[in-house]
């Protein structure tokens, strides 16, 4: 297997890992609230260029996630709270909030950190290569980590949606949403923390993120576009399906990247029509 081969398969690996990060809380306010959320990529930014003043201010970088998430948690809070919930069912409204909250959001970001491309750094314990020695290559060990993590998340998500008495109302909202309702569940209060935690995952891979990638005002609505690939080819509200369909995109995005960069776009976008085609929910997801 050639270099070139082998380290766009771990990129994309790592890319995937990112992007499930990154996906996994849009896919279930996605689901149970049905509002196209067009600010995830500005709490994705936003949260990133926290950590990074927060990381030169501390010196500690699981402070600057911690921080990222929470920020961004707030600020999802504050939206739904303040402006989403009186536009509940309006589509075109809701649409319409998102993406001005993204705009707003984005413009604060250039007025307070500017708009030249930042690098958050790598934590001493983090940074460094190792051997992988199954593939005999030469690794990040960060990157590794951030594989790492992801596999935490999957795992702490899954514990959560499967075993807590509020996974289950989530998902039965997912399924049947007329259904929770009905039961008398505090659906504002159910869709306020699906929203809130879907920031807060927003914010953290902003951070995680921006260890290995760059930050710059505008990779908000790159890191997005990357986000809803990821939900279209899944399937909403599928943990299995963000999981696949973050692995597929990191991947397709890393060897096109890397072998015909003219046609990125082109083959990145090409696995959406073929998936939309064949099954218009995704691959996981469910006919209502």
């Amino acid at each position: 297997m050639s270099t070139l081969i082998l380290m766009s398969l771990l990129n994309g690996l790592t890319l995937g890992a990112l992007l499930f990060i990154t996906a996994s809380g849009l896919t279930l306010s996605f689901s149970l609230m049905r509002v196209v959320n067009l600010t995830h990529g500005a709490f994705y930014m936003a949260g990133g260029f926290i950590g990074l003043s927060v990381l030169k201010f501390s010196g500690s970088w699981l402070l600057a996630v911690l921080a990222g998430g929470v920020v961004t948690a707030a600020l999802a809070f504050i939206e739904e709270r303040f402006l989403l919930r009186w536009a509940r069912g309006n589509d075109l409204i809701e649409t319409l909030i998102s993406l001005s909250v993204a705009i707003i959001v984005g413009d604060l970001v250039l007025v307070i950190w500017g708009g030249y491309p930042r690098t958050i750094s790598i934590p001493e314990a983090l940074s460094g290569a190792v051997s992988i020695p199954l593939i005999d290559t030469i690794y990040p060990v960060y990157r590794i980590f951030t594989v790492g993590l992801a596999l935490v998340i999957i795992g702490a998500l899954w514990v959560f949606l499967k075993k807590t008495r509020l996974g289950v109302t989530i998902r039965a909202g997912v399924d049947n949403f007329e259904m929770v309702s009905a039961l008398g569940i505090n659906v504002k209060r159910l869709f306020s923390f699906v929203f809130t935690l879907s920031g807060f995952l927003a914010g953290v891979s902003g951070v995680v993120g921006g260890t290995f990638l760059v930050l710059v005002v505008g990779e908000d609505w790159r890191i997005l576009t990357l986000t809803l690939i990821v939900i279209i080819i899944g399937g909403m509200g599928s943990l299995g399906g963000t999981i696949l369909g973050a692995l597929i995109t990191g991947l397709i995005h890393s060897f096109s990247t890397a072998f015909i960069p003219q046609f990125s776009l082109f083959v990145l976008f090409l696995p959406v029509a073929i998936v939309l085609s064949i099954r218009p929910r995704g691959l996981f997801g469910k006919e209502r």
